[in-house]
């Protein structure tokens, strides 16, 4: 029996638990799995190793129009190139996430990327997350959730990834950077961090991924999704 692919949409603010819950919810349907966020982070990588000012719209905006960013599956694992380079580990650095919404803001740069995501996701059997896909990016997706969790909970986790990866820094900045972040998506004139009025929202503070898969799994399966083999 052929599987019905449904396109799945997750936004939340940072630390939320996205990405996590995302690839693996695509990995349990067979899905694919498409982190918005990192597209975003590969055009600010892109500013920072040209020198270009993050102010300046009309260069920020040049880059993203020429930039070739792909997500590329391999053996199960999410990889991002930036013009043929990997650069999945290099867009998590902390200096890269702070120039993420800064670049995120104009709208040419969203109008790029948000063409590129929309054909990703076309034939259906994807899951993507972001902060803008069930308002903004796929409007008509078959499901769609809005993941938060405390600031607290959330700089809890990012600080113990940064930890994990060789970075050097401290809780409190951690914090500062997450507030930073929400007031900077939530107040954002051009596609803000809002949650879709047919969003189901969950609150993951202190909640197993596995638990919140479930959850949303569940919600797939009520729209009709069914698991596909890969």
């Amino acid at each position: 029996m052929q599987c019905r692919k449904l396109t799945v949409a997750i936004d939340g603010p940072a630390g939320a638990g996205k990405s996590t819950v995302a690839r693996n919810l695509a990995r349990t349907l067979g899905y694919l799995y498409v982190d918005s966020g990192a597209m975003y982070r590969a055009v600010a990588l892109r500013c920072l190793v040209q020198g270009v000012d993050l102010s300046n719209e009309d260069e920020v905006s040049r880059i993203a129009r020429s930039a070739d960013v792909r997500l590329v599956q391999k053996s199960g694992e999410l990889n991002v190139l930036l013009d043929g380079e990997d650069v999945t580990a290099a867009v998590r650095r902390p200096e890269v996430g702070e120039a993420a919404p800064q670049v995120a803001k104009y709208p040419a740069v969203r109008e790029a990327l948000v063409e590129l995501q929309r054909k990703m996701s076309a034939a259906g059997g994807v899951v993507m997350d972001g902060r803008d896909i069930g308002t903004v990016v796929l409007p008509g997706a078959d499901v769609k959730v809005f993941l938060t969790a405390s600031p607290e909970e959330r700089a809890r986790r990012r600080y113990r990834e940064l930890v994990q990866r060789g970075e050097k820094v401290s809780y409190q900045e951690v914090l500062e950077a997450i507030k930073r972040r929400d007031w900077m998506d939530a107040s954002r004139e051009h596609s803000p961090l809002v949650r879709a009025k047919d969003a189901v929202e969950i609150d993951t503070t202190g909640r197993p991924v596995g638990d919140v898969v479930e959850e949303i799994l569940s919600l797939c399966i009520r729209k009709g999704g069914s698991v596909c083999s890969t």
